[in-house]
C-alpha cells in the first residue's frame, strides 16, 4: 500500500526485495544488520500487529520505520498505546526531508489509533539526530527517567551500559 506521495519520495509498506537492500546498505555503512529482522517486521505487520513503511527515494529504498499499535515495552507497556519503533533513514540520503516524511506517515497512522504515539530513543551521540528530531516534533520525555533492556534504570546503580538497548521514552499527543 502506498501511503504518501511527494516528489522525489513516496512512503509505503515494507516490501520483502527491501530487505536485502537495507541489509546491504546498512553492512556498507559499517552496521551489523540482518536480513532476518526485516522479515520478521515484514511478518508481524501481515499478522496485523504493525505496519511496516518504507521510504523510497528517487526509486531506492531509503530509510523505514514501524508503527505497532500497542507498545510492548517500557513505560507505555499495556496501555494500547502505538509506538514508533526502529526509525532509520540511510546515511546517504539523511538530511532531505526524509525522516520528517517518514514520522508524519507513521503519526498520522497513529492517530487512527489513538491520540498519543510513543517511542524509545538511544542515549549515545550514535543518536543524536534522531534526538533533535524527535524534540523539534514537540516529543517530550515520560519522566520515567532512562531504561536499559526493557528494564527502568536506578540512580547510583551501575547495570547500565551505553548501548542501542540504553534509551529514553518520548511521547506525542497527536492531534485527531
Amino acid at each position: 500500500m502506498t501511503y504518501t506521495q511527494y516528489q522525489d519520495l513516496l512512503i509505503r509498506d515494507m516490501e520483502p526485495a527491501d530487505a536485502q537492500i537495507f541489509d546491504d546498505e546498512y553492512t556498507a555503512q559499517g552496521w551489523h544488520p540482518d536480513v532476518d529482522y526485516y522479515h520478521m517486521r515484514m511478518s508481524e505487520a501481515a499478522e496485523g500487529k504493525c505496519v511496516a513503511l518504507t521510504a523510497v527515494y528517487k526509486g531506492q529504498p531509503a530509510g523505514s520505520v514501524y508503527l505497532y499499535f500497542d507498545a510492548q515495552e517500557g513505560p507505555f507497556k499495556g496501555k494500547k498505546i502505538p509506538v514508533i519503533v526502529d526509525f532509520s533513514v540511510l546515511m546517504k540520503y539523511q538530511r532531505k526531508g526524509i525522516g520528517n516524511r517518514l514520522m508524519d506517515t507513521a503519526e498520522q497512522i497513529a492517530a487512527q489509533h489513538g491520540d498519543t504515539v510513543c517511542l524509545g530513543v538511544g542515549l549515545s551521540r550514535e543518536y543524536g539526530s534522531a534526538q533533535r528530531m524527535y524534540v523539534q516534533r514537540g516529543y517530550i520525555p515520560d519522566g520515567s527517567g532512562v531504561w536499559y533492556q526493557n528494564q527502568q534504570c536506578i540512580q547510583y546503580e551501575t547495570t547500565c551500559t551505553i548501548d542501542d538497548d540504553l534509551v529514553l521514552f518520548l511521547s506525542k499527543k497527536l492531534k485527531r
